[in-house]
């Protein structure tokens, strides 16, 4: 067993009990240096193993892609909510999920979530669906290919998953 099975929690939790008691007193380093190092051996056995960012150029493609976005689709709100109201067709949809990881999962609702106009609501207790509110939806099949193709995919290939 490693003495620090999580180096970077222990720096964080060795810091910030240092800036929370803002002292360097021998006692307070001797006092975060336990925490820092008891803390983790103690918690490490409740982790669960994460995917790696496999693909860090297109994470950052990704990032940049959902900020562009996420700027097109206020536009886009604003203008359907400024115009007439009975133009509005909001509606629900299940999308398919082919990723397998509670990580991806997450960062795809997420994404979904960040952009005006959709909210994801739930995902199915099976993992296989995530159910979506849109403001407007036009074509149900549109929104689940966008989702597939545009966030899906690229979530699977930064992970590996």
């Amino acid at each position: 067993m490693k003495l620090l099975p999580m180096p970077f929690h222990s720096l964080l939790l060795f810091s910030v009990w240092l800036l929370m008691n803002n002292s360097i007193s021998p006692g307070h380093i001797v006092l975060a240096a336990f925490f820092a190092i008891s803390i983790p051996l103690l918690v490490n056995s409740m982790r669960d193993e994460q995917p790696k960012i496999r693909k860090p150029w297109l994470a950052l493609r990704y990032f940049l892609m959902v900020l562009k976005d996420i700027l097109v689709a206020n536009i886009q709100v604003a203008a359907l909510v400024l115009g007439p109201i009975k133009r509005l067709q909001p509606g629900f949809v299940a999308i398919p999920l082919d990723l397998n990881s509670d990580v991806g999962i997450t960062v795809l609702a997420s994404t979904v979530s960040l952009t005006p106009g959709t909210v994801s609501v739930e995902v199915s207790e099976d993992k296989r669906w995530l159910y979506v509110h849109a403001l407007h939806l036009d074509n149900e099949q549109d929104l689940i290919d966008e989702v597939k193709q545009r966030y899906e995919q690229p979530i699977k290939e930064i992970l590996g998953c």
